[in-house]
């Protein structure tokens, strides 16, 4: 009895012991490993989001660790928790396209002609993100463009490997072309957008579809801080930005690899770009290279990397890396030709900012209209930070107000 007595009193103490343990390690963490360069404004509230994120992972690996559920799961249920109800401006409603599930957001104010369609793909390395997780960013585009937007929730990686989460969004946007006049929506202003992995979704879906003869034309791209390519993950803006939240170089690496097929076994392979052999890298160069960006996004330091060898069995794993529909920046000119007019938005501070750049030379030398937003105090996921309360950041709603104009202006 005393025994018992004794634990219960001790519970709450120990409890309270663990917690500011992890919080304390978990800050360590941060301050150790992350970056926040001078450019980012408000950078407080950003190391704040990052420990949050950090927390919730250490504590998922903690669950996995016990046998109650895997990291992965605790992550995906933490950021997908949250509800927001009813919109007294839009009718949602959740449907499936063939097998694909999607929210579907129309404005319930009447319109004099078609709406816009847009299809919306989240991003979240393939592994994260779902229909919850981009619920305020889907509404605020529907709203205040007054488009019907169409969100779509694709299988994750690793348990769905390539080309699982592409061909979800290929047959999602498929069948709502077939299906246009249930939806009130103008056939000729159909747009497929996305951030991060899935603006990376958005470029091999537009890329698919150009060549479609029997499909409406795509009106427009939009592509938000999007992956492209896995060939350099040594270009200026990934040895810039390594350690900036809240994308890490290495997690940038790790999650293609998990979207490949499920093993990060050649992550360090990959982060040297030895895992593509030289010659085929080269032939790649033409694309895919830091000669191509500006040097203003070099003034923050680049030295050139070196390419190494490349062994047979680290090729055999990752030889789909030259595939488009995996790398869009990779496809064939005659492909990139034929896209329409494309919204290109790259933060200054993400790993991914030079991809973004190198698709945007792609596609002006092949004459495609492009229009292009740097935020100069971006971030890597600040779109969606547009509305958090009072973790907001105002580059978020910039970025967000200069998409919705773009949208308008189709």
């Amino acid at each position: 009895m005393a025994v018992a007595y004794t634990l219960l009193v001790l519970f709450p103490a120990v409890f309270v012991a663990a917690f500011i343990f992890l919080v304390m390690g978990v800050i360590n963490f941060d301050l150790s490993n992350s970056e926040i360069p001078p450019g980012v404004n408000q950078p407080a509230k950003l190391r704040i989001i990052h420990i949050i994120l950090i927390s919730t992972a250490v504590v998922g690996k903690i669950l996995e660790n016990i046998g109650m559920c895997s990291q992965v799961s605790f992550v995906r249920y933490m950021q997908g928790r949250k509800t927001l109800g009813a919109d007294q401006n839009l009718f949602i409603k959740d449907l499936w396209f063939e097998k694909v599930p999607v929210r579907i957001y129309q404005p319930k104010a009447p319109s004099a002609s078609q709406r816009r369609g847009v299809m919306f793909f989240h991003g979240g390395g393939w592994v994260f993100g779902s229909l919850e997780t981009h619920e305020k960013l889907c509404r605020s585009i529907a709203r205040e463009s007054e488009s019907l937007v169409v969100s779509v929730g694709y299988r994750l990686a690793p348990e769905h490997k390539y080309p699982a989460a592409y061909e979800d969004c290929l047959n999602a946007t498929v069948h709502f072309m077939k299906n246009i006049e249930h939806y009130g929506v103008d056939p000729a202003r159909i747009i497929v957008s996305g951030d991060s992995a899935g603006g990376n979704l958005a470029a091999a879906v537009s890329q698919t579809l150009a060549s479609r003869p029997d499909l409406p034309k795509l009106r427009a791209q939009i592509l938000i801080y999007p992956g492209l390519q896995a060939l350099d993950f040594n270009l200026p803006s990934y040895q810039q930005n390594r350690g900036v939240p809240l994308l890490f170089r290495e997690r940038a690496a790790f999650y293609v690899l998990q979207y490949l097929n499920g093993d990060a076994s050649n992550l360090e392979e990959v982060l040297e770009g030895s895992h593509i052999p030289s010659d085929i890298i080269l032939n790649y160069r033409k694309w895919v290279s830091p000669d191509y960006i500006p040097e203003r996004f070099k003034a923050r330091g680049y030295k050139p990397h070196v390419l190494l060898e490349c062994a047979t069995e680290v090729y055999e794993a990752g030889k789909r890396f030259c595939e488009p529909n995996l790398c869009p920046l990779l496809a064939e000119d005659a492909v990139v030709q034929q896209l329409p007019e494309t919204f290109i938005l790259t933060c200054e501070y993400d790993v991914l900012r030079d991809d973004g750049l190198l698709y945007k030379k792609r596609l002006e030398d092949s004459g495609v209209p492009v229009t292009w937003y740097h935020l100069e105090d971006g971030f890597h996921g600040i779109i969606n930070s547009f509305n958090s309360d009072w973790l907001s950041f105002s580059a978020g709603k910039r970025g967000l107000d200069n998409i919705v104009n773009f949208l308008k202006s189709l």
